[in-house]
């Protein structure tokens, strides 16, 4: 007996057509045509009406969302499906929540079920439970097939032999190595980038460096462009990920990202490129090809970037360095509920506060003191630490002034290089071909059109920065130089040390200074970034210390001195007032 009735056929039967990936639909057309022909089939079943279904091509079954599925289920609840017709079960779903809920309304309306093996109505009861075992082993299927898939990956990983691409600086060599770029101009610029955030302390401020000068820097092709690579100037993201990335370290890495998946409006939501911290990645093998920089200098310069996360970790990071006139912002911690202290300002005037106690026990502040007095007993202590070091700090800035090419100015020289290249390529290729071959002839000679005014761009780019080149330094400047780091007090003070600079001198000097104040005094201890430790007392200001405590009898007698003034100041101020109304126009 059919199980096909004229209730099914009035009704109208929808083809569910669905792939996977973006791979699949690009790779595999045979299986959408299977999917496709079921209409063909629906019709010799004896249906008229066919519609089909194809919204949810290139998604996964999965459990995500999917349009056309949801299009599906509502067409079947009301009433207007005799058949939904795919060509396996995993088609329609691979989970068991979309595929037992396609089940239950397909029973509830009397949808039938079809696919390449038969005929099956959800309301008998074998055919249901035919229907839910094929689901269960889709859905187990789907998860052998990844497990499969990633311990293979897994596996491969662990000898450092996964190489599913490479970033910008190094090319794949045969199927597990990788090694450095041999372009001596991507090596160079991004040489450039780890050497200005050691100078800066700032992947913000090498962005900002690297912008200002007009320096470009590798980035991966994405369009198959020659080498792989395009040089444009960068944007934030791409300075960040040469600095976090321990491949440029000489690190193998795999697993430095996952996956977090949530539910929302009752699906499956999978957030891809969520980063894990160093020490829960899954394969890490130092050592591993040829780097650009030290792993001693990764890590710290991993340490410096999570340092300048402002308000990431208030109790450990120090923060950026940041506008304000005050210089210990992010180095002071309280010596009494171990907190950072606060910055706050009025006008210029600041204080580094600590509210731990009154967060904690609604008590008063553990801390809240003038920065005048405490900035000015650091700064002191750390150039008398510092001073020795002056006289060489001013020789290696004379013969770096002396030797220093700019960094824009190689770069630029390397580019003119290349492009040059590209031009005498593109006349040989001209020059190569049959003139008679005019098709041919007329495109090679549009692409060496093309590449002669870059290289003419790249010359006045370097002879205008030539041109600006300051003067090597005279004996005047010379003598000044050695004066101030002689003397760094005198540098400490000069007017083109802008407050960023002092900032940054501390920083480099210092690793945090805890605070505590204790009666009149406030006592410090200052960690210093060796290892070693320097005590120091600073006494409170009066302001501070003791404001508005003056016994009663001053009080009484100030007020007493100074009475017989009052009416000296009344006077010379009224006087005052009338010329300044007799000097008035009318």
């Amino acid at each position: 007996m059919t199980k096909i009735t004229a209730d099914h056929l009035s009704r109208g039967a929808f083809v569910y057509v669905r792939q996977s990936t973006a791979d699949q639909l690009l790779h595999n057309p045979e299986s959408r045509r299977r999917q496709y022909g079921l209409a063909d089939r629906a019709r010799q079943l004896g249906w008229t009406r066919v519609e089909v279904i194809d919204d949810d091509l290139g998604r996964s079954g999965g459990g995500t969302a999917r349009p056309g599925f949801e299009r599906l289920l509502a067409a079947i609840c009301e009433g207007c499906v005799g058949a939904v017709l795919a060509i396996e079960a995993s088609r329609l779903a691979r989970n068991g929540r979309d595929w037992h809920t396609l089940i239950e309304f397909c029973g509830l309306v009397g949808t039938l079920i079809v696919d390449e093996d038969g005929i099956y109505d959800p309301r008998h009861p074998n055919d249901r439970l035919l229907l839910g075992m094929k689901g269960t082993m889709s859905e187990l299927e789907l998860s052998l097939f990844r497990q499969r898939s990633q311990e293979a990956l897994k596996q491969k990983a662990r000898r450092g032999a996964l190489i599913l691409g490479v970033a910008a600086g190094y090319v794949k060599v045969g199927r597990d190595r990788i090694e450095k770029n041999p372009d001596q101009r991507v090596q160079d610029a991004l040489k450039l980038v780890f050497t200005k955030f050691a100078e800066f302390q700032s992947a913000r401020q090498v962005h900002i460096w690297l912008r200002d000068e007009g320096i470009e820097l590798p980035v991966k092709s994405r369009n198959g462009e020659a080498r792989g690579i395009i040089w444009r100037l960068p944007a934030y993201n791409i300075v960040h990920n040469i600095l976090t990335n321990p491949i440029y370290a000489g690190a193998y890495a795999f697993g430095r990202t996952t996956s977090q998946v949530s539910v929302e409006n009752g699906r499956k939501r999978v957030r891809r490129g969520v980063y894990r911290p160093m020490a829960e990645w899954d394969v890490l093998i130092k050592d591993h090809h040829e780097a650009y920089i030290t792993w001693d200098e990764f890590e710290r310069n991993q340490r410096v970037i999570a340092n300048n996360a402002t308000g990431k970790g208030s109790a450990t990071v120090k923060g950026a360095v940041r506008r304000g006139e005050l210089l210990l912002p992010g180095l002071l911690r309280c010596g009494h509920c171990g907190r950072k202290l606060h910055v706050s300002y009025s006008g210029k005037l600041g204080r580094y506060s600590c509210y731990g106690a009154r967060t904690n026990h609604g008590t008063a502040r553990c801390i809240s003191i003038s920065g005048l007095s405490i900035d000015a007993a650091v700064s002191t202590e750390v150039l008398r630490v510092l001073k020795p070091l002056g006289i060489d700090a001013a020789v290696k800035a004379i013969e770096t002034r002396m030797h220093e090419t700019s960094a824009a100015q190689k770069q630029l020289a390397l580019a003119l290089q290349q492009a040059r290249f590209e031009a005498a390529h593109a006349r040989r290729q001209y020059d190569a071909v049959d003139p008679a071959n005019r098709l041919v002839a007329a495109e090679l000679e549009r692409r060496w059109n093309q590449a002669l005014p870059a290289v003419h761009k790249i010359e006045g780019e370097i002879a205008v920065m030539v041109a600006r080149k300051s003067p090597p330094l005279g004996e005047k400047e010379r003598s000044q130089l050695m004066q101030l780091g002689a003397d760094l007090e005198l540098a400490w003070s000069h007017p083109a040390a802008t407050v960023a600079t002092r900032k940054r001198i501390l920083r480099v000097a210092l690793n945090e200074i805890v605070v505590r104040k204790e009666g009149a005094f406030i006592n410090m201890v200052l960690h210093w970034q060796g290892g070693d430790h320097t005590a120091l007392q600073v006494k409170l200001r009066l302001n501070a210390a003791g404001r508005h405590h003056w016994p009663p009898g001053d009080t009484v007698s100030l007020v007493r001195e100074l009475a017989p003034y009052a009416a000296v100041l009344r006077a010379l101020r009224q006087r005052i007032r009338y010329r300044s109304c007799a000097s008035w126009p009318g």
